[in-house]
């Protein structure tokens, strides 16, 4: 419609009047302004250069066992880098297995506690709450590796028999000479386990799950929240239907990053691990391994190719690593939660 069709005394309504031009607004950044924006992008490039001089550290220091062992690597147990027979396929599932019984004890210990603070604790009482929580991450791997394994590992060797003995039909809760028909066998064949040292890291990974969802959950639209209770829910009825979809993005973030931190603990698996260098799916039988564990246990007596080859192992736990962050960065960011608030 053009100025001369236009109506005498017709408002224009939501329409752009012929002589005015629109205007662009652009926002004066100062001096501080730029100067924070380079040091923010100065640091997220300073991070991925870091991140990519370590794989290419790990690359070049492992070319040299990687170009013997080829694709051998991934699919041999044994570890005799000095006779060129040497793999990951039993530490890397050694490793899997104690990363995913962690985050399948820390998962509902930290969802629960993240829910508590944010959710039911007096606000008296929620500072005190988070700084224990807090604290709990500042305590040395080694200390839990020792309190492992002279206070927790004795109280479940029992747990371990009764899950064996009941639930042994399932192949991962199998114990090698153990049974329903061996009520007295040793206590040694529950000890050092994958399940002893997954409970460990449980504990360990608890505290980053639980900031990580508790924060997200305090995020929840206060809109909604109140909403909730508008339309007659009970507390748990609101957590139900507006934190937890909100913040599902930060559940599974939390859960990965615990996952990622888990994969590399060394010094509390170490302590508590019997290294073996076989395939140990039976997470209740004594003997397992990890990548961390193995660099820390051969990086003081290894040769030169060995060197080489335990470089190998740390980068395949260095990529394994990025790919569990990386997929969790991704399910975050289409996540509601990792997005901008709708409220």
């Amino acid at each position: 419609m053009s100025s001369a069709d236009a109506v005498p005394g017709r408002p224009w309504r939501g329409r752009r009047r012929p002589d005015r031009a629109a205007r662009r607004i652009d926002a004066a950044r100062g001096w501080g302004d730029r100067i924070f924006r380079y040091q923010l992008t100065a640091s997220g490039v300073a991070v991925l250069a870091i991140m990519a001089a370590v794989g290419v550290f790990l690359l070049l220091r492992a070319t040299q066992a990687l170009k013997v062992s080829g694709f051998s690597f991934l699919t041999t147990a044994d570890w005799q880098p000095d006779v060129h027979l040497f793999g990951i396929a039993a530490v890397l599932t050694g490793t899997v297995l104690i990363a995913l019984v962690a985050v399948v004890f820390s998962l509902p210990l930290a969802l629960g506690t993240a829910l508590f603070i944010s959710e039911v604790a007096p606000r008296r009482l929620r500072r005190t709450l988070i700084s224990m929580v807090d604290l709990m991450a500042a305590v040395p791997s080694v200390v839990y590796g020792l309190w492992g394994l002279f206070f927790l590992q004795q109280y479940m060797v029992n747990l371990s028999r009764w899950l064996s003995t009941w639930f042994g039909w399932i192949p991962f809760l199998k114990v090698d000479g153990a049974g329903a028909g061996q009520p007295l066998d040793s206590a040694s064949v529950y000890t050092a386990s994958t399940f002893i040292a997954g409970l460990v890291v449980a504990l360990m990974v608890t505290p980053i799950q639980c900031s990580v969802m508790r924060e997200v959950f305090s995020q929840a639209p206060a809109g909604e929240r109140e909403g909730a209770y508008a339309l007659g829910a009970t507390r748990w009825g609101m957590i139900r239907a507006v934190v937890l979809p909100y913040g599902r993005g930060g559940i599974i973030g939390g859960t990965m990053l615990g996952l990622g931190r888990a994969l590399g603990e060394t010094i509390a698996v170490y302590l508590i691990i019997s290294p073996v260098f076989v395939i140990q799916p039976h997470i209740l039988q004594t003997g397992t391994n990890s990548v961390s564990s193995l660099i820390a246990l051969h990086y003081g007596d290894s040769s030169d190719f060995g060197m080489s080859a335990l470089m190998a192992a740390g980068l395949a736990l260095f990529v394994l690593t990025l790919v569990v962050n990386f997929t969790a960065s991704s399910i975050v960011a289409r996540s509601r939660s990792g997005a901008q608030s709708e409220a």
